[in-house]
């Protein structure tokens, strides 16, 4: 079921907030029926993208992951930021990676008018996009299909990443712990995100503000292993936290800029 743009609205409004928010808040910002705002948030219950509590809604806890098609309309604007953002700083010519995921899809789709690359992926959404693109030779690696998660993964996967060099090792993260752990939610996921970061002369981290304080079980590295970590905003402790791992941040949607976003509802 696609998502209307108050129900976006108030997906991002959670995330930036959090992770809980009140039925009457909601009603409230949005200036329509406390009916209607029920009927928005059962459906996103329903389909697993909030946690109904009494009185208002939370984000759900678990350590699964949300299927792909929950992830893509979630924080889709703060995406698309991240995505433009890293495609126009990467060079004609230049080689990248791009691992699982929804922000590497929005990367791929920013890429269509790229002048030319070499990327080379598990991401099927990334490689079907950048057939668009005859100046983007695409590479695909070999291995077992995650249908829910739109990839390839498993060892034949990670082996066929570690047979290059790359310029930009761009990955994302299941989430981001409070002391800079990077966490993902499978051993495969994982081996992955480490393959990239062994084989790229410049190592990029994707994540919007939302995967600050995620839960996902297994660790894939640090924040210090980081050249460059390309996010919508960051909330003050993460900020703080790259401060002190020196790790330089591109922030591609400024938290007034959100704030000005949400604050417009439909």
């Amino acid at each position: 079921m696609g998502l209307s743009s108050r129900q976006k609205k108030i997906l991002d409004w959670l995330q930036q907030t959090g992770g809980t928010l009140s039925s009457g808040t909601i009603t409230e910002a949005f200036g329509v029926s406390a009916q209607t705002i029920r009927k928005d948030l059962n459906e996103l219950s329903d389909q697993g993208l909030v946690k109904r509590v009494h009185g208002g809604i939370t984000l759900p806890t678990t350590n699964r992951n949300l299927s792909f098609s929950n992830r893509q309309v979630m924080n889709l604007g703060a995406k698309q930021a991240i995505a433009k953002a890293i495609v126009d700083s990467l060079p004609e010519g230049s080689s990248v990676f791009l691992g699982i995921g929804t922000t590497p899809q929005q990367i791929a789709l920013a890429m269509v008018d790229h002048p030319g690359l070499i990327v080379v992926t598990n991401n099927l959404n990334v490689a079907l996009t950048l057939c668009h693109n005859p100046r983007i030779e695409t590479l695909l690696a070999g291995g077992r299909v995650r249908p829910d998660d739109q990839d390839i993964m498993g060892e034949d996967t990670t082996r066929f990443f570690r047979r290059f060099r790359i310029n930009y090792g761009i990955f994302g993260v299941g989430g981001i712990g409070a002391d800079g752990t990077l966490v993902d939610f499978s051993p495969e996921e994982s081996h992955l995100s480490q393959s990239i970061i062994a084989n790229s002369e410049k190592r990029i981290l994707v994540a919007d503000a939302s995967k600050y304080l995620r839960n996902a079980p297994v660790i894939s590295s640090h924040l210090n292993e980081v050249d460059e970590f390309f996010t919508d905003y960051l909330p003050a402790p993460l900020r703080a936290l790259c401060e002190t791992e020196s790790v330089p941040v591109i922030e591609c949607l400024p938290q007034s800029e959100l704030a000005s976003t949400l604050s417009t509802a439909e």
